[in-house]
């Protein structure tokens, strides 16, 4: 039994339910923790939702009689209604700009029924009711968070509403069938009218329904609305914290001296000048990524910290090292596209050599950093036999994985709790959890050395920028035989990059035959063209990650300028061209591509002078996103106008948001073709450091865009990246209609065109 609590205190509710454990066969309700017990008690009254010990009861309870439901599947993990009617939906991804903190909402309150009005959200933890329902396990990536969870939101809302209205019908000694709801309302017989607020404690304790009927779509009122974001307000104010915001009572902030070269190791260090700084509370040294070392320098705040960093006096190890120099790689890549390698696609290459027409291409693509607008950060508070996290991340559950074996911890006493992020395009999911790490290595090291707090572990935005894990440098060789009509006979093409899931726990699904899947994405799709595809991935002392659309910011760039430069050479629209090759067996595309054309006045409208229309479509997770542009070149730069797009991602849940990633990710990619965008090493060291020498789109380059979706009511894909690949080579595509020469790199270089 639990000790020193009166059980007539508790709410009916939670009497009911720990009746009903009481009944089991086993003794989990004898053995039910203190702490977990005065988790449910505090949180926030007994409306539907007191996760997560109650959704285990459901699962465990009840629903029995019909077979468990998941904890994915369990309204109480998800819903909470207070007696106000308010209700608070937890999300299972993290919110960094994408979206979710509303789309998701969106979805589980058009199930439910739900007053919008009263519809809040909020982050959840790494407990296992928030992994992704289909991959099983915590992960905000590849677009997939409205698209995995939209149909498990929905039945989400709809268990939560059929539990409402049983709780009204035992309440009034009604048929359950004679009762409807209307906005977070139940409304019976005569008139009779009860809030959710009234109705959640009740119906929490009744049985989770397994299968429920969820709404056709030409009923939805809530999803596909225009929506203003519901973390909107908080965010144009100022007010909304991040996970750089958090503050914990007593907390203290560490820096880390990071080697200059990757991998490398110290060889000595003076810290006398650093231990010296006002507010300096320790100086550790620490095992970083990658089998490197660092010094952390913990401090009552970040500015004494900086400083303490500032004053170390370090000599570094780096002759075990490799030092990468981009320039000589450039020319490792060009000699290892020269070799044989392994094959993803081996068509006939026996008409190239008496095609009428050829074309020979080489594509470069450099590294490129993430550089969310908030850097890496991760605070933790340890104390016996338990951790506690907070901190930004795309994968809860990795990390917190992560953090205990760091701490020597089992995974269950570890709680990760997601904060909001500012940014991260795939930063915040690395498989080596490499910042989540580094502060669990430093908070162990300063408890060691006697410092009883939590310690709030902080990147500079030199830190982020030098500290590694990059899309990856790419190289490109491309030759294609066709005829005059344009006919591709032959398609001949070679890849170098590294892999990014090499030696991750998902290369086994995702490197096949040698091959990445992520550097080939986007490659020859939706184009019937007889292609050989030979791929190499050379290791390089550079760590490489995902980056916005993976694959497809390079692959996308190649397919289409090339598209582009064969309907030019023979002489056709490119436009025309592509519905052409996309026969009856690409719609989406088709319709996508139509669309952008139909709203921007392609072929119709006279442009200014000095313009040129420049097209591109692609398709990557799942949604195709097509660009009509307007560009022009203005003392020998190119400059970007306009940006008409079309965009096919079945369902728009929020076509306000759908809108706000088109935009966004539009000017990502335009930051990609401009001069300063590419990460380059000399003797293994990044030379770039900040925004002042790495290069990102400002206000006054973002040209006027025009979004528009294609009407569909099919389950929604992806849509947080898919707007990035094809802004590029539209781009370009103008250029080259302007210049008469194609692009062959990322960012532009017009002087070598």
């Amino acid at each position: 039994m639990l000790p020193h609590i009166n059980y007539n205190e508790l709410p009916r509710a939670l009497q009911r339910l720990m009746a009903q454990a009481s009944t089991r066969d086993t003794d989990e309700a004898a053995t039910l923790p203190r702490r977990s017990f005065l988790k449910i008690v505090g949180a926030g009254g007994f409306a539907l939702g007191a996760f997560p010990h109650l959704a285990m009861a459901q699962a465990d309870g009840p629903a029995k009689a019909g077979g468990a439901l998941k904890p994915t599947q369990q309204p109480s993990a998800f819903v909470q209604i207070s007696p106000n009617g308010e209700v608070m939906v937890t999300i299972n991804r993290l919110e960094f700009g994408q979206g979710v903190q509303t789309g998701l909402p969106m979805i589980l309150a058009e199930e439910l029924d739900a007053d919008w009005a009263l519809v809040r959200s909020r982050s959840g933890t790494n407990d296992a009711a928030y992994a992704d329902p289909l991959f099983g396990m915590h992960l905000t990536g590849g677009s997939n968070s409205i698209k995995n969870s939209y149909t498990q939101y929905r039945e989400l809302g709809a268990r939560a509403r059929a539990m409402l209205l049983s709780a009204a019908a035992q309440r009034w000694k009604v048929d359950v069938a004679t009762l409807r709801t209307q906005a977070g309302t139940v409304i019976g017989p005569g008139g009779r009218k009860a809030g959710y607020g009234e109705l959640a404690e009740a119906a929490m304790a009744l049985p989770v329904p397994e299968t429920v009927t969820l709404k056709s779509p030409k009923d939805f009122r809530i999803i596909g609305r225009p929506t203003t974001r519901l973390d909107a307000r908080a965010k144009s104010s100022g007010k909304q914290d991040f996970g750089i915001d958090v503050r914990q009572p007593g907390q203290l902030t560490a820096v880390v001296a990071h080697p200059p070269v990757f991998g490398a190791r110290l060889a000595s260090v003076d810290d006398s000048a650093a231990r010296a700084v006002k507010g300096v509370k320790a100086v550790l040294r620490i095992p970083l990524d990658r089998g490197a070392e660092g010094v952390a320098v913990v401090a009552d705040g970040y500015w004494p910290a900086k400083l303490g960093r500032d004053a170390l006096k370090l000599q570094w190890d780096t002759a075990a090292v490799e030092k990468v120099d981009s320039d000589k790689q450039l020319a490792q890549y060009r000699e290892l596209a020269g070799r044989p390698g392994n094959r993803k696609f081996d068509a006939d290459m026996a008409p190239l050599a008496n095609a009428p027409h050829k074309l020979e291409a080489e594509f470069v693509f450099p590294y490129l950093a993430h550089a969310p607008m908030e850097p890496e950060n991760c605070t933790v508070k340890l104390s016996e036999g338990r951790a506690e996290l907070w901190v930004g991340t795309q994968s809860a559950d990795s990390d917190g994985q992560a953090a205990a074996r760091t701490l020597k911890l089992a995974p269950s006493q570890v709680k990760v709790n997601v904060q909001m992020a500012g940014g991260g395009f795939g930063r915040r999911f690395a498989p080596s959890s490499d910042f989540v790490v580094e502060a669990c290595e430093v908070a162990k090291a300063a408890r060691t050395a006697g410092l009883d707090a939590p310690v709030r572990l902080l990147w500079s935005r030199e830190d982020d920028i030098k500290g590694g894990y990059y899309r990856p440098m790419h190289l490109h060789r491309a030759r294609i035989g066709f005829d005059e009509r344009g006919k591709i006979l032959a398609w001949d093409h070679v890849i170098v990059g590294q892999s990014i899931t090499a030696g991750s726990v998902f290369a086994a699904m995702m490197v096949k035959d040698g091959i990445d899947a992520t550097a080939v994405e986007g490659m020859r799709d939706p184009y019937p063209v007889p292609m050989r595809l030979t791929v190499h991935h050379p290791q390089v002392n550079v760590p490489v990650l995902w980056w916005r659309s993976v694959g497809s910011t390079h692959t996308a760039f190649v397919m289409e300028t090339l598209i582009d430069e064969v309907a030019r050479s023979t002489k056709q629209d490119p436009v025309a061209y592509r519905m052409q090759l996309f026969g009856d067996k690409h719609p989406r595309h088709r319709a996508a591509l139509q669309l952008a054309v139909d709203k921007s006045g392609y072929g119709k409208k006279k442009l200014a002078e000095g313009r040129a229309w420049g097209v591109a479509v692609h398709e990557s997770f799942e949604s195709v996103v097509a660009y009509v542009v307007e560009a022009s070149v203005k003392d020998g730069q190119p400059v970007l106008h306009r940006v008409t797009s079309g965009v096919h991602c079945n369902l728009a849940v929020n076509p306000r948001s759908v809108e706000a990633q088109v935009q966004g990710a539009a000017v990502m990619g335009l930051s990609t073709c401009l001069q300063g965008s590419a990460i380059t090493l000399k003797d293994g060291v990044v030379q770039q450091g900040n925004f002042g020498d790495f290069t990102v789109a400002r206000i006054t380059q973002v040209p006027e865009f025009d979004v528009h979706i294609v009407p569909s009511a099919d389950a929604p894909k992806g849509m947080g990246e898919p707007g990035l690949p094809p802004l590029a080579p539209a781009f370009a595509n103008a250029v080259a209609q302007l210049t008469g020469k194609p692009l062959r790199q990322l960012p532009f270089d017009l002087a070598s065109a």
